[in-house]
């Protein structure tokens, strides 16, 4: 009783939509059995319409519950032609030899009127009721795809989001290591900074999408920390043109960019290094991001193009913001430049 119940729970809308078509074929059953305009709802339910209509009924659940599940759906198809032939043979039996000889004794039960025209009467029902099945089917594995598909989408934006972090702690304690080294006065401050970096990495960017406002402040606070870097070597730009706050955006992607062009620089040059990152946000939620820098080309298999991190923001990018991103790259005359345009969603 216990599992019964737990069954009707389990396939609670499968079961009303099974009874609701099968409501509904009896009814055209009966109204094509009648032959006639006008027929009350008396003459619908009469018994012998509804014994050869169980019959059918009988028949396409044994099919849509026994033979699709455990013959159709695991490709033994042999199996379940055979036993879809031995189940309308059986049906044409009962309706040809004992329903119309029970209902119809002394006129249709006198004869046989052949297989053809047997099958022509009795297939259609049974086709219809399976199709329903098919259907009901189709719709439910549909629905179990798309929840994979988004399950998988979040386990790949997951581990993404995590190769971020060890990446950007790596880097930057290899310089808090070199200024600790030199005793630089600047160390607390690369300390407080990092932490402050760190902090909205571990703990506020534990969702996809997190407010703009707190993005832009750790994007700043990022340049910040890596400008220490840089000192007296070069110079460093942030500006911003933003005329609504209001919206979301996803965490640590435009931090990549300005992680790369610090790298960029530090790479190949030790003097007159030039980062320009400008920011722009429209009303309507459009933002662009320009971040430039400056390298200095050298004999070497090192490309700027190429990375981990490069490789990685590309792919949130277009798992986040499918057909709503552009993605420029460019390096001309010494300057390496990254153009992204996104439409962000509001609050």
């Amino acid at each position: 009783m216990q599992k019964l119940s737990s069954f009707i729970r389990k396939h609670y809308s499968e079961i009303i939509f099974q009874f609701t078509t099968s409501i509904v074929l009896f009814l055209f059953f009966s109204f094509q059995q009648e032959g006639t305009e006008h027929v009350s709802l008396l003459a619908l339910a009469e018994p012998y319409k509804l014994a050869f209509y169980s019959n059918y009924l009988i028949a396409a659940q044994l099919i849509n519950y026994v033979f699709l599940p455990h013959l159709f759906y695991k490709n033994k198809n042999f199996q379940f032609l055979v036993s879809i032939t031995i189940l309308i043979t059986i049906v044409i039996l009962i309706d040809e030899y004992i329903l119309e000889k029970i209902y119809f004794p002394e006129t249709r039960g006198t004869y046989f009127p052949g297989v053809l025209f047997t099958l022509i009467e009795t297939l259609p029902i049974i086709i219809v009721m399976i199709s329903f099945k098919f259907a009901w089917d189709f719709n439910k594995k549909q629905t179990e795809i798309e929840k994979l598909k988004s399950l998988v989408k979040e386990n790949e934006l997951q581990f993404l989001k995590s190769q971020i972090n060890p990446h950007f702690l790596f880097n930057n304690l290899n310089n808090l290591y070199s200024y600790a080294i030199e005793n630089s006065p600047k160390t607390p401050s690369i300390i407080l900074e990092l932490s402050s970096v760190l902090r909205y990495m571990l703990y506020d960017c534990k969702e996809n999408i997190v407010l703009l406002s707190k993005e832009i402040e750790q994007l700043k606070n990022y340049t910040t920390l890596n400008e220490l870097r840089i000192e007296h070597h070069g110079n460093v730009q942030f500006t911003e043109n933003i005329t609504n706050f209001n919206f979301k955006i996803a965490p640590l992607i435009l931090m990549v960019f300005i992680e790369n062009a610090f790298k960029h620089c530090t790479n190949t040059q030790s003097e007159n290094i030039v980062i320009a990152i400008h920011l722009s946000i429209k009303e309507d939620g459009l933002l662009t991001f320009i971040c430039k820098n400056s390298f200095f080309p050298i004999e070497t298999t090192y490309n700027p193009a190429k990375g981990i991190g490069l490789e990685n923001v590309k792919k949130r990018l277009a798992l986040l913001y499918p057909k709503t991103h552009k993605l420029f790259i460019s390096s001309i005359d010494n300057m390496y430049e990254v153009k992204l345009t996104m439409q962000l969603k509001p609050i």
